[in-house]
């Protein structure tokens, strides 16, 4: 196994290099098919959430390898890799997988111990499946993973030292107050239809809001998202255009946005004129003001197609503003941006009456929150399966050897067979079933003990080798070890748990 990880996330990273660095389902394909044909790499898988990008491969050079994947991070992120570099971190082998199995169990999160991330590996891994990336090594790691992650959510209360990031968000934007009374009778607004508006949809109708309404690029998606709330009950849901949120603005006292833009979807001027408030634009620097956000949705919708925001991310590395609001002010909005990049314009937390939460303030509110005791015990978890892991994978490294090496006795025993038939051909069945059974049993038993114990040694730490040397001893065919190898990766009931 030569696992390699590369990437950067909230605790590597200022969330001004995180939202530059985030990467499009299509930039994250590309990624993987240039990870191939890269050629240190062999098998490849990339896990992008709004506060992590990583780059999973198998390599055959490690030096090789952290230089290429580090390239294609800068490449396909469009963050120049000098500027990247000081902000990547890099995992090998044992400790790659370590750190996966931690991020799994939500260790790693920027709330520790949420589950949304689960979600998120299974779809690193779907894509790498999908795309014939991932091989062997990454999905045996990647399903080990989801296997890990819900032991530690079952075994232990890690869900008490965290909640989802839309849950901690609420929190913050309810200031102190019980959730559930904040948000009662509320109108929210959701802006996007992925997974993470999906859960804030879910999670805002369970607190008690009295509406919903949907606000989606694709409406058919808007629409789906509508009728499973209807489907749960609670608050009053319905979808609408993108063009509508203007007007569905003013009417809500609480805004969620995570949608897949590249630029502003909310700017400061939209969020005042909502309120009908004047927004002082005197003081916003002139570059900054040059190259604003677009000033409709229209244009914000033209953005995710084309991929093309350039301006608005030159604004949003302008505005390095704190975005949460006092918590003297009396809110009469709540925004929670969870995009990244950020889908609400900064300087909206100056607007008198506006209370604004995201990703980098929830960062900042999560660096205080205390630990759970259980957390102790998911990093036993962890480290007990980590050691499993790696002990699984070396079995399986000599496995194929050890299958090649008695398929050879197996062809000497059928050749020497063959021998006597020609010298005794008056042997009847009965006496020809007997010595081939004999002899069978005289292999078998040779070869028990040497390939059980070969096993044994080569599932411990530096085992390895013992398949190189079982090789060589037994002067066995490579190109039949290989088949073997590729048999069992091709089995379709391989790895189904």
């Amino acid at each position: 196994m030569s696992l390699l990880v590369v990437g950067l996330s909230h605790r590597s990273a200022p969330v001004s290099v995180l939202e530059r660095a985030s990467l499009s389902p299509e930039a994250q394909t590309k990624l993987l098919q240039d990870t191939l044909a890269a050629e240190p790499a062999t098998e490849g898988a990339v896990l992008a959430t709004c506060n992590r990008i990583e780059l999973y491969a198998d390599v055959d050079k490690f030096h090789a390898g952290v230089a290429e994947l580090s390239t294609l991070l800068a490449q396909h992120s469009g963050v120049g890799l000098d500027e990247l570099t000081p902000y990547l971190y890099v995992h090998y082998e044992d400790r790659a997988v370590h750190h996966l199995f931690s991020v799994a169990c939500g260790l790693d999160s920027m709330v520790v111990g949420e589950g949304q991330i689960l979600g998120q590996i299974k779809d690193a891994l779907a894509l790498g499946q999908e795309l014939h990336t991932a091989g062997r090594l990454l999905n045996d790691l990647f399903q080990q993973a989801l296997r890990v992650g819900k032991r530690a959510h079952s075994e232990t209360g890690i869900d008490r030292a965290g909640q989802s990031l839309v849950t901690f968000g609420l929190e913050q934007l309810a200031d102190g107050a019980e959730v559930i009374e904040w948000a009662a009778g509320k109108r929210a607004l959701v802006i996007g239809a992925g997974s993470m508006s999906s859960l804030a949809a879910a999670t805002l109708a369970r607190t008690g809001v009295a509406e919903i309404v949907v606000a989606n690029r694709t409406r058919g998606r808007a629409d789906r998202l509508v009728e499973i709330l209807a489907q749960s009950g609670g608050a009053t849901a319905r979808a609408v255009e993108m063009a509508a949120v203007p007007d569905e603005l003013t009417r809500a006292d609480v805004v969620v946005s995570c949608t897949g833009a590249t630029g502003l979807v909310l700017t400061a001027e939209a969020v005042a004129g909502a309120l009908g408030v004047d927004f002082d634009t005197a003081s916003e620097p002139s570059a900054a003001r040059a190259a604003a956000a677009p000033a409709d949705l229209d244009q914000h919708a033209a953005w995710v197609e084309n991929g093309s925001a350039t301006a608005a991310a030159q604004d949003r590395a302008v505005r390095r503003v704190p975005v949460q609001a006092p918590a003297s002010r009396p809110a009469r909005l709540a925004l929670l941006d969870l995009a990244m990049p950020r889908d609400i314009d900064g300087a909206a937390h100056r607007i008198d009456g506006v209370r604004l939460v995201d990703i980098e303030s929830l960062a900042e509110a999560s660096a205080d929150a205390p630990m759970a005791a259980d957390v102790d015990q998911v990093r036993t978890i962890v480290a007990d399966e980590v050691a499993a892991f790696g002990a699984a994978q070396r079995a399986a490294h000599i496995t194929p050897t050890v299958v090649a090496l008695r398929t050879m006795a197996a062809d000497v025993v059928a050749g020497e067979i063959a021998r006597l038939d020609g010298r005794l051909p008056d042997l009847d069945e009965k006496q020809r079933a007997e010595i081939t059974q004999t002899v069978r049993r005289v292999v078998d038993k040779l070869l028990h003990a040497p390939t059980v114990r070969v096993k044994q040694l080569a599932s411990e730490p530096g085992g390895a080798g013992y398949a190189d040397a079982l090789r060589e001893l037994f002067d066995l065919d490579p190109q039949t070890v290989a088949a073997v190898s590729r048999a069992d990766l091709n089995d379709p009931n391989r790895g189904r748990s």
